[in-house]
């Protein structure tokens, strides 16, 4: 069955591999929990309809005493949910017992990013003209200057760069393409990579060290070196675009453009990113507000 699924997730739905590999791990975690809680009778784990909302709920408790976060156990929650709503589609269930469970509130956390100076000093860790040095350089000129996800920087092709006019094609979720803007150090950053690695033949732009197609793993391996190096620990590949966007909207951009860069699909989603420092709240008070500017003896 969850061989089954897994082949709809990715023929019909036409998932990312990154989001199939999600769903596949949770609903293998899901089926080793079972196996321990039905004293490993497969008879009863296949028959879906022994499967109810109690035991689902022990389920999430048994996630919640190893450590997980609210946002791992409502992934999770959503993952086998979905699963039962395929399974009662295809008539192997007639109700969903995930409907029955609910999703934990996550608390609205304020995405991690950097200031303007700690991107700088980031972005200039990479140095030496080695081979590595560069295309690091590249990567992490590209995640900041066009705000990309992690699988979207590694999914980049040679066919997809319009470095002329700036300009890169981005898979984003859903297979969803769209076009996004890169800045001029990215531009001559990924033109130095191209040149170094003379990539002219080769799909993907980004290459680890045996010439295939960089990972995710290995991007965060990169970020990771590069933040202890500039001696910014809290930070991971996300905050490179969180810092996109945050710096974007302080510079005066307009949200739905900063949406649109972004490839959300709601607003909403996009509004997460209008914090800022209350030094900036109060500095734009002061010079917008009629009744905000101090006086010269105050």
């Amino acid at each position: 069955m969850l061989e089954e699924f897994i082949r709809h997730i990715s023929l019909e739905r036409n998932l990312s591999s990154h989001t199939i590999r999600n769903y596949f791990s949770d609903l293998s975690q899901f089926y080793e929990y079972l196996t321990g809680v039905l004293k490993k009778d497969t008879l009863l784990i296949e028959d879906l309809r022994n499967i109810d909302h109690i035991i689902l709920r022990a389920f999430l408790a048994n996630l919640y005493e190893k450590g997980l976060s609210k946002s791992s156990v409502a992934r999770k929650i959503s993952t086998i949910r979905t699963f039962f709503n395929y399974m009662c589609r295809e008539g192997n269930l007639v109700n969903n017992p995930g409907k029955m469970v609910s999703t934990p509130k996550r608390g609205k956390t304020l995405p991690n990013f950097l200031s303007v100076d700690e991107a700088d000093r980031l972005l200039g860790t990479p140095v030496g003209e080695g081979s590595l040095s560069i295309r690091d350089r590249a990567i992490l000129e590209t995640f900041y200057s066009a705000g990309l996800r992690i699988g979207e920087i590694v999914a980049i092709n040679v066919e997809d760069l319009n470095l002329s006019e700036g300009l890169i094609k981005v898979k984003g979720k859903g297979r969803k393409e769209r076009i996004v803007p890169v800045g001029k150090k990215a531009v001559e950053a990924i033109k130095k990579y191209l040149a170094t690695s003379q990539l002219t033949n080769t799909l993907p732009i980004f290459l680890n060290k045996y010439g295939k197609r960089i990972t995710t793993r290995s991007v965060h391996r990169i970020v990771d070196k590069y933040k202890k190096l500039s001696g910014l620990w809290d930070i991971t590949p996300h905050s490179l675009r969180h810092s996109f966007a945050t710096h974007l909207l302080e510079g005066g951009a307009d949200l739905r453009s900063v949406q649109e860069m972004l490839g959300h699909a709601s607003l909403s989603t996009t509004q997460r990113y209008t914090h800022v420092s209350m030094d900036k709240l109060m500095e734009v008070y002061d010079k917008a507000h009629p009744r905000g500017r101090k006086t010269s003896n105050e």
